[in-house]
């Protein structure tokens, strides 16, 4: 599976993150709002974002997130931990988006190019979510997420918080809310 291919939807283009992303991603995450209710709260801080951004083009699976319209990139996204055994399964998550863009649409948008273009390779698709954020389990949710009933634990700004699964498979994607 490329886990950075060159996704293109009615409003947005995915893209592979590059380094030269740098200035105009920071600029979307320099919002403290974009994290308050995310696990990771400071990570529109300076610092913290330079290693979430530097472990992106480490791990190989990160995508810029461009409005088709402006050409401006207006977040991130990230195909990780693909294991292709047994029919496959991936993760799509470490996504944000600058706050204007939110209730417009554009996550689903994302994560239809996203999991249309994962269901070529694999069967399942995994979304790992805070238990106490609230707006990414509605929008896991809205584009058909399944609670998968697994949790763990996880330290994020010194402190531990809790997580869980979502997941979203392949037929559940072929007839639910985000199916063309």
């Amino acid at each position: 599976m490329n886990r950075q291919p060159i996704l293109e939807g009615e409003r947005l283009v995915l893209r592979p993150l590059r380094e030269d992303d740098w200035q105009a991603l920071y600029a979307v995450a320099a919002d403290p709002e974009v994290w308050a209710a995310h696990p990771s709260h400071d990570r529109w801080r300076e610092p913290v974002f330079r290693a979430f951004f530097d472990d992106a083009l480490a791990q190989g699976g990160a995508l810029a997130v461009i409005a088709r319209d402006t050409g401006e990139i207006i977040g991130s996204s990230r195909f990780q931990a693909y294991d292709p055994a047994d029919g496959g399964v991936v993760e799509i998550g470490w996504t944000f988006l600058a706050r204007r863009h939110w209730g417009t649409g554009l996550n689903a948008e994302m994560k239809r190019l996203m999991l249309g273009h994962a269901f070529g390779f694999v069967r399942r698709v995994l979304f790992r979510v805070g238990v106490d954020n609230v707006i990414s389990r509605k929008a896991m949710v809205k584009i058909g997420g399944r609670l998968t009933g697994e949790t763990w634990v996880e330290h994020r700004v010194g402190r531990p918080v809790e997580h869980v699964m979502f997941e979203i498979d392949r037929d559940s994607f072929a007839s639910g809310p985000l199916a063309r």
